[in-house]
């Protein structure tokens, strides 16, 4: 047995990071930019204002995303894969089964059960809590599109149990692929549907994804042997510790949803149009806070799991600082292309162009690093299974959020760019104070070569600053610039010459990040003459 666990670890060892972030940051890219799509075409179709506003379509979304991010999107990884990793290392494939199967029941009742109360009460959700300020006519829309999403939850559980034992060994690949069929369903869904039913067609896309997706995921269970069946082991000691761990990560996936609740709540009374252009800045901000934060943070997330399995804390340290400046590194030319692009970014999401969504995305540059770092950061106490500090500090970084964005968005401040700014501010606040608690609890994490690299990297960034600020000089937003490729072609050559700066200055830093992107370019430069040879 002993062996046996031994050549398990060794595998999951030999699980490159490096090889997995790629594969989801490509697949995420992919998935973004179909999102992107989405939602522009949901722009190009329907209109902004009038009884068949974008807002009821985005308002639809709010309760069962709340559910799906909750209990789904993250929550259900983190909590379980620590556990599954111990359990993988030690007894193999079967007891990793035997444990999902168990919490795949239970939650599957639990969840089908949300889906009903949402399903019956769509409407007075959409009255009371999401969109109270929405017209009769929209209102009842979104009440429609809500109840075809009503037991989207009920199916992304079952696919996010599935995916997290796919990740527990080692196998991305279903999982980075499958949320592509879902964004390609509700495209598809908006050219069948927008001649006839109109918007609440879109709802019927979205069910008909989370299908698809689960189909996807169930393929790759499938050759992971996966053997469903009806049982709970409830005197099981790791269910019990997974019941323990789910509750304070879940609680803190729906504390950033309740946000979303609020911000779309407050936003319905700023007039009509202020859901679908705040909402339209979000899906912007979102793209990099996936394709860097989640992407590398998932990848990396077993590697440091089977770290603090192995009884190897300092191991453990070492990969932790290394995949958190590389992620600082990645994040600071990305947040400083979207700052300068956020004129060309809102016209390509929203083809007539809209000031409104510039302004809001420039606010929210703040969130979008943050959200980043919040993404690793929150794994550290999730790897130690501490899924508890990271709910308080939620709990009192909403309360802040509650405050700032009814404050921040009155119309004698800032508005609908009110709600964009206090996410940044909570987002801020939020890092800082985990980072501190870090810090409290192992005095050794960060070291002076790690301080001294952070430093170095903010030093590289002031050069991408002013890169940026000459290409974005040369190159104005004109009321001319319309299309994708003239839009999308500017917005690649500023970001273009900032990351060639970026890259180019962190060499001459001598920045340890940059070092595996040229020896990857030498690799393939040279392979061809080595093969002649």
């Amino acid at each position: 047995m002993k062996s046996t666990n031994k050549t398990i670890g060794s595998k999951i060892s030999r699980v490159s990071i490096s090889n997995v972030a790629a594969l989801l940051m490509v697949s995420t890219l992919a998935t973004q930019i179909l999102g992107f799509l989405r939602t522009k075409l949901v722009n190009a179709n329907f209109p902004i204002v009038g009884p068949h506003s974008t807002d009821a379509y985005f308002a639809a979304f709010n309760i069962p995303d709340f559910f799906y991010f909750t209990l789904s999107a993250g929550a259900l990884g983190v909590a379980l894969i620590p556990i599954l990793a111990e359990r993988y290392s030690k007894s193999g494939t079967k007891s990793v089964w035997e444990l999902s199967n168990s919490l795949l029941n239970l939650l599957s009742i639990i969840t089908l059960g949300i889906g009903v109360i949402i399903f019956i009460f769509a409407g007075w959700m959409i009255h009371h809590i999401v969109a109270p300020g929405l017209p009769p006519v929209e209102a009842k829309t979104a009440t429609t599109i809500m109840r075809f999403l009503a037991f989207n939850p009920f199916i992304f559980t079952i696919s996010g149990i599935l995916t997290s034992v796919q990740q527990t060994f080692g196998r991305f690949f279903f999982y980075a692929i499958a949320p592509l069929f879902y964004n390609a369903s509700i495209i598809i869904s908006i050219f069948i549907f927008k001649d006839n039913i109109g918007l609440v067609g879109l709802g019927i896309g979205a069910l008909a994804g989370a299908l698809l997706q689960l189909l996807i995921v169930g393929i790759g269970a499938f050759h992971s042997n996966f053997h469903w069946s009806f049982s709970i082991r409830w005197k099981s000691k790791d269910f019990k510790t997974v019941l323990r761990n789910l509750p304070p990560r879940s609680l803190d996936q729906g504390m950033d949803q309740v946000e979303d609740i609020i911000e779309t709540h407050l936003a319905s009374g700023l007039g009509s149009g202020s859901i679908t252009n705040f909402n339209n800045a979000y899906v912007l901000s979102t793209a990099p806070i996936l394709l860097l934060g989640t992407a590398i943070s998932t990848a990396a997330f077993p590697r440091l799991n089977h770290r603090l399995s192995q009884g190897r804390p300092d191991l453990f340290r070492k990969d932790f600082l290394k995949v958190i400046r590389a992620m600082i590194w990645l994040a600071a030319p990305i947040v400083v292309i979207g700052y300068y692009c956020r004129g060309y970014l809102a016209r390509l999401i929203y083809t007539q162009g809209n000031a409104q969504i510039s302004s809001i995305f420039g606010y929210m540059i703040g969130a979008i690093f943050f959200g980043i770092m919040y993404a690793i950061i929150s794994r550290w106490f999730y790897a130690h299974k501490d899924t508890k500090t990271p709910l308080i500090v939620s709990v009192f970084t909403i309360i802040l959020n509650i405050i700032l964005a009814y404050t921040l968005s009155r119309p004698s401040n800032y508005g609908v760019e009110g709600l964009a700014l206090a996410q940044s501010i909570v987002a801020g606040t939020e890092v800082v104070a985990l980072t501190i608690i870090m810090i409290i609890r192992d005095h050794k994490l960060f070291d002076w070569k790690f301080i001294s690299g952070v430093i170095r990297i903010a030093s590289v960034t002031g050069f991408s600053v002013v890169a940026g600020f000459i290409m974005i000089s040369l190159l104005p937003l004109e009321i001319s610039d319309k299309g994708f490729f003239q839009l999308g072609g500017r917005v690649a050559l500023i970001a273009l010459v900032v990351l060639i700066v970026h890259i180019g200055i962190s060499s001459l830093f001598d920045l340890e990040e940059v070092k595996p992107l040229f020896n990857r370019l030498k690799r393939f430069i040279l392979k061809p003459i080595h093969w002649q040879v």
